[in-house]
């Protein structure tokens, strides 16, 4: 027998049908009605059994509905090719729970099923009719707004369900069936009474799914799964105020309103996703970021609507929220849908990982829709589709920056952690990100590396021909460092996210022959060494006389005292902590840890040798005085860092007061 006709049939329940056993058999007939065996083509069977695997019993809702979507969609393909020329009417879907009976019925007025199509489409598993349909039609008219693909999605209900009936009246009008199967191999198919056209599908819950039969867990999953979905769904009715029909009018003179009982819609079958960009307004964008959100009541500050139709089908509008610079944000904002059905929210893996801090929906018929999270990370669509993403966001942002650079200039310090962590982890974006990402001044003036790199290159180059890019991660904390800066002519640029450690690094080996150093990683002379010598004061032996009585009043373990000859303006005393083990300590702390990030901290502290101050500390004779002075110099040094607290602070005001 060849595998192309070998049909097989599950010899273990449905209800756990992606670990069965498949055994042979025939089918059996009765007389007064059909018995058989359902019945496995095994040429889709096993691409099945590797792909498709329900990690969720939740699943069958979504599974069920999209059937009968996939069944509307069919009518209403047929009714405009002219081979159904009956009325449509009212093709709501409604789901209903009896509880006292342990049923939920999912009832569509779409296409609907024969005896034949029954056996064909149901008894068959994994021979689908929608991919069948659109084989057959896909030349005459557009089906890529058909669902299903497997054929497989109905026996998930058998995960919940200890007994499921389809009653079913196709639209040819031929007579309606009744199919029953208790989730073994065994089922029943008769004729029926039916007079409406369609599909309900009764699943008779089991005694350890009965959760299913509260309202609340089935309104749960209905806007969780079903919020989207292109064919209107009805679950009970709502009451609603609406003006009364005799146009009476209360007191004020306003139509009186009444109480009414209306259809429960609970989805939006036209998301704005799915329409064209022209036809929505900056209210409709706002609106939709509230429906998908509606307990999120802080605005985004601008959207990407995505509208690809070549090399694949993406649609989608994606939104920037004020992302906080402690980068606490939820990575489950982006909604991915397969056809307006939703698939996950857990995007990481599936799109780069920094999209993850964007907020929004992402659609494409090109997503497989029943496969594991893990297929959906590998998938060659999928990773096409992320690349594009990429592609669509930056290009959005450098629209948006030679659009209005001022608007974008405001909300950058909202953004700029997000484009940092895309310049981080992807390359294209990096290149793409050159064009709009920002440097900020400390005189709030903001540049690309482009045009920062041509401002600074004549004053901030130093003696061996490289170019010093100066920065602060804290404005305030660093002020006497980035005052000596800009003393000297020097621009000072703000690097205070918790990335900028690892950005910088990366910004180096983008411009030749440069360096990133912080206002305080030493003095300003040596941060941007001129070769300008400055006459010393001090004789060798008169540091090495000074040297320990300013060791006195620090800690020798996390102190190390060098003399300079700088500026007779600059401070007595400067606390330096140099630049590369200073970052390398960062970015430790912010990958937990590491080598670095268990060596103790250490800093240089820095004695201006010609400060008249440092001269008197050497001519002063009283030893108590000389010690006095030596403390005073070396806590204003601490204080300058914020490293001056406690005990050691209240010691120094008090001796500053007796001082004065």
């Amino acid at each position: 027998m060849s595998q192309n006709v070998m049909k097989i049939s599950l010899a273990y329940t449905l209800k756990s049908i992606h670990h069965s056993k498949i055994i042979y058999s025939q089918h059996k007939k009765a007389r007064d009605m059909s018995k058989g065996k359902i019945k496995v083509s095994t040429e889709n069977i096993f691409p099945i059994i590797k792909k498709f695997l329900y990690s969720d019993h939740e699943i069958f809702l979504r599974e069920l509905i999209a059937n009968a979507t996939d069944a509307t969609k069919k009518l209403h393909t047929l009714s405009s090719l002219g081979e159904f020329k009956g009325e449509i009417g009212d093709d709501t879907i409604e789901v209903i729970v009896d509880k006292s009976a342990k049923t939920i019925t999912v009832k569509d007025r779409g296409i609907g099923m024969s005896e034949e199509e029954i056996k064909k489409y149901i008894n068959q598993i994994a021979f689908s009719g929608a991919e069948e349909f659109v084989n057959q039609f896909k030349d005459k008219t557009d089906t890529g707004n058909i669902i299903g693909k497997f054929g497989l999605g109905f026996y998930s209900s058998f995960m919940v369900a200890e007994r499921v009936e389809i009653v079913s009246k196709n639209y040819k009008d031929e007579p309606a069936a009744h199919w029953e199967c208790d989730g073994s191999p065994e089922y029943t198919l008769k004729t029926t009474e039916k007079t409406e056209r369609g599909t309900e599908i009764i699943l008779h819950i089991a005694e350890d799914s009965t959760e299913f039969l509260e309202d609340i867990r089935i309104k749960t999953l209905l806007e969780k799964y079903c919020k989207f979905m292109p064919v209107a769904i009805k679950f009970g009715t709502k009451t609603e105020q609406v003006e009364n029909t005799e146009g009476k009018k209360d007191k004020d003179g306003n139509i009186e309103k009444v109480a009414v009982q209306v259809d429960n819609i609970i989805n939006n079958p036209n998301p704005a996703w799915t329409k064209s960009p022209s036809a929505l307004t900056d209210e409709d964008y706002k609106n939709f970021y509230s429906e998908l959100y509606p307990f999120n009541f802080e605005e985004s500050l601008f959207h990407i609507h995505l509208n690809v139709d070549y090399p694949f089908n993406l649609t989608g509008i994606l939104y920037f929220p004020k992302i906080k610079p402690n980068m606490e944000v939820q990575k489950d904002k982006i909604q991915l849908y397969s056809r307006q059905v939703f698939i996950t929210d857990s995007v990481e893996g599936i799109v780069p990982d920094f999209l993850t801090l964007l907020h929004g929906v992402i659609d494409s018929p090109d997503i497989p829709l029943n496969v594991s999270r893990s297929y959906l990370q590998s998938d060659g669509n999928v990773k096409k589709i992320s690349s594009h993403i990429t592609k669509k966001v930056s290009d959005k942002l450098e629209e948006l920056f030679k659009k209005d650079r001022e608007d974008f200039e405001k909300k950058w310090n909202d953004i700029k952690i997000f484009i940092e962590y895309g310049m981080l982890s992807d390359e294209k974006f990096f290149e793409r990100a050159q064009k709009f990402a920002l440097y900020k001044t400390t005189d709030n003036k903001y540049y690309t590396l482009d045009e920062l790199t041509e401002k600074i290159r004549i004053a901030q180059t130093d003696k061996n021909d490289k170019l010093v890019f100066l920065y602060t991660n804290d404005v305030d904390n660093q002020y006497s460092y980035i005052q000596s800066a800009k003393e000297k002519g020097y621009d000072v640029i703000v690097m205070d996210s918790p990335l900028s450690s690892h950005l910088i690094g990366r910004l180096e080996q983008q411009v030749e022959k440069s360096t990133f150093s912080r206002v305080d990683a030493d003095t300003i002379e040596k941060l941007i060494d001129k070769n300008e010598e400055i006459p010393c004061k001090l004789t060798d032996k008169q540091k090495e006389e000074l040297k320990p009585i300013i060791e006195e009043v620090i800690s020798k373990e996390k102190f190390t005292i060098q003399f300079e000859s700088l500026n007779e303006t600059e401070h007595p005393i400067t606390i330096i902590q140099p630049e590369f083990m200073r970052r390398m300590k960062e970015m430790s702390k912010l990958n937990n840890g590491g080598m670095f990030g268990a060596f103790p901290e250490s800093y240089n502290m820095v004695v201006n040798a010609n400060h008249p101050l440092i001269s008197k500390l050497l001519n002063e004779k009283d030893s108590n005085k000389q010690k006095e002075i030596a403390k005073q110099a070396a806590d204003l040094a601490l204080l300058s860092q914020n490293m001056l607290k406690g005990e050691e602070l209240s010691k120094f005001i008090k001796r500053s007061i007796e001082l004065i």
